[in-house]
Parts: C-alpha cells; sequence; structure tokens
C-alpha cells in the first residue's frame, strides 16, 4: 500500500541531497542488525472465528486511530518550508499523536495550533535551567505530554562525526526525578536500552517509556529495541506504558513490537519520506497506510484490539 510512497519520498530526498535517513554511528552495522532482527521475526496466522481488527490506542487518557505515531523529529529544514508543522498537520489528519524534539517556542505553537495532541520530547542538556524552561514552555503551549531523550547524554554520532556532546550531560536519578516532578504533565523517558534503565525509570517516576536506540545515532551494535523488549516489558509489568522506536517500517514491523510487549510505535524514516513524498498529505498516508497493514495483520491473527496481540503469535 505504501511502498510506491516511501521509494518516491526517499528519491526525492536523494535528488535534495539528504541522506541521513542512511546515516548512523560509525559503521552503520547497527542499522543492518536492527533490520536483521525485525526480519528474523515470522507471524502465525490464526483466521477461523478471526474478525476485523480495530486498531485504537489509549495514552494518558486520550483516545488515538492508531498506535503508530512520527517519531520525536527535528532538523528537517532541507524538505520543505515548516516541517514539523507539516508532519503535525498530517499526524493530526491521520488520527495519531504528534512527537516533537529539538525546536524552539514558537514552532512548538505552531504545532499545537493546529490541534494535533503533541508531545515534547528535551534533550539531557548540561544546563539544567534549560531543561526546566523547555518543560515548563511545552506545559504552557498546551502539550499533553513531555519527556526526555536519556539516550543522548554523551550526545549522539553519524559515522565518526558527534553530535553536540558538548551541550548534553549525564544525569543522575535524583535529577531524572527532580525533572519528573517539575511539571504536572505526564514525563516520558525515551531511549531505554536494558532492562536496569526499565528499573530506574519506574523508580524517576516516569509515565511511560520509549524503548529505543535513537535510530542507530548513539551506538554502534546498539542491541535492537525490539530484541530486547520482551525483557523490559517484563520489568514495567504494565505499570506504564511501554512504547518503541528504531527500524520500524511498515505494519508487519509494528506488529511484531506490539507482540513483543509495546503498547505504540513512533517511525521516523517512514515518515520523513513521505513528507518528502507529499508534504501533510503524504505523511497522513504514511501513517494511515502502516495502520491498515497493521490492522489487516492483527485481523489475520485473530487480533480484534491492539491489547489482544500476544507473543504466541510470533516465531523466532
Amino acid at each position: 500500500m505504501i511502498g510506491k510512497l516511501l521509494a518516491d519520498g526517499n528519491g526525492k530526498l536523494r535528488e535534495l541531497g539528504i541522506d541521513f535517513l542512511n546515516k548512523a554511528a560509525e559503521t552503520r552495522n547497527v542499522l543492518k542488525i536492527t533490520r536483521g532482527y525485525i526480519d528474523s521475526l515470522s507471524i502465525e496466522t490464526r483466521v477461523i472465528d478471526a474478525v476485523p481488527a480495530s486498531t485504537e490506542f489509549k495514552l494518558f487518557g486520550h483516545t488515538f486511530t492508531t498506535p503508530v505515531m512520527p517519531a520525536a523529529l527535528s532538523g528537517m529544514g532541507g524538505i520543505c518550508p515548516n516541517p514539523m508543522v507539516e508532519m503535525a498537520r498530517g499526524a493530526k489528519a491521520a488520527g495519531a499523536a504528534m512527537w516533537v524534539g529539538i525546536g524552539d517556542g514558537q514552532e512548538l505553537q505552531a504545532i499545537i495550533e493546529t490541534g494535533v495532541k503533541t508531545i515534547k520530547i528535551v534533550k539531557p542538556y548540561k544546563d539544567s535551567d534549560l531543561i526546566f524552561s523547555k518543560l515548563a514552555e511545552a506545559e504552557k503551549l498546551g502539550a499533553f505530554a513531555v519527556g526526555m531523550d536519556i539516550i543522548f547524554v554523551f550526545g549522539g554520532k553519524s559515522d565518526d562525526s558527534l553530535i553536540r556532546p558538548d551541550l548534553m550531560g549525564p544525569k543522575t536519578l535524583a535529577e531524572i526525578q527532580s525533572y519528573v516532578k517539575a511539571t504536572k504533565l505526564p514525563f516520558i523517558l525515551k531511549g531505554i536500552l536494558s532492562e536496569q534503565d526499565a528499573q530506574k525509570a519506574l523508580e524517576a517516576g516516569a509515565a511511560a517509556i520509549v524503548v529505543s536506540h535513537h535510530g542507530g545515532s548513539v551506538l554502534d551494535y546498539a542491541v535492537p529495541p525490539l530484541k530486547i523488549l520482551p525483557r523490559i516489558a517484563k520489568v514495567i509489568d504494565g505499570k506504564i506504558p511501554v512504547l518503541v522506536d528504531s527500524g520500524i517500517v511498515r505494519g508487519t514491523d509494528v506488529f511484531k513490537a506490539l507482540a513483543l510487549g509495546a503498547d505504540g510505535v513512533l517511525i521516523g524514516r517512514t515518515a520523513i519520506a513521505g513528507l518528502a513524498a507529499g508534504g501533510d498529505e503524504g505523511v497522513r498516508k504514511v501513517l494511515e497506510g502502516t495502520n491498515e497493514e497493521l490492522r489487516r495483520v492483527m485481523s489475520l491473527t485473530g487480533c480484534s484490539a491492539v491489547e489482544s496481540i500476544s507473543p504466541e503469535l510470533i516465531w523466532h
């Protein structure tokens, strides 16, 4: 359904000279390993007595059409004017929640004014006052949740180039707790990739976590999020929502993630390809197309609702 759209979008990005979609840390093998693990998972069918599935998804008291959401993106200025606002319009049209990464208050206000329910993710800056001010700004502007990209504490890496390690800094559990307490909004920790950090996220008072290796742009050879997801989900034990990103491309990938313990999924590279192919309409088509692929897989596996997707349906 969305294969041609993604191909068109990736072609447009190449024409624009934008190749960050294929970049990752050092050897970039983290991308191959992540894709390889997802591809190693097979799905069984359960079609007798099956019914058409519903992909309705709830998060922090809000109901969405789909558990598929744009990742917390930024730095897409070369694709089109106001790329994050275009992304937001596409997410709203698809009935999805919107996530926002680095950006100023004016951009965040414009995103929220589209009417889309928005989550603001801040970086783990060395300057805690900057973190507190961005959390307060997001709350004032009307975000329905906030969070921190905790895996970015020593910055990112693209090939052999470091990404802003000078601005970032490691955070103690006590510091994270202070950020959680600083806002009335649900606070999400993004970039959880171990059972230990999942437990600490609970201790910090996080309202949700995102299992993620930041699309491979932090640590080469990082464990694939879907591989460690069942262990992390066991630690969380249903206490808070578990979301996942990194390497999710099609509806079958989303289904595998939900079966292995995720409540929702973020997509980055394919959302950007949709944006390049057709602006907000391209984003809508990618989100809706991915969701329809998910719905079809759910129907073929006897899962009438997102909550009923079982790990027993996945063959390793």
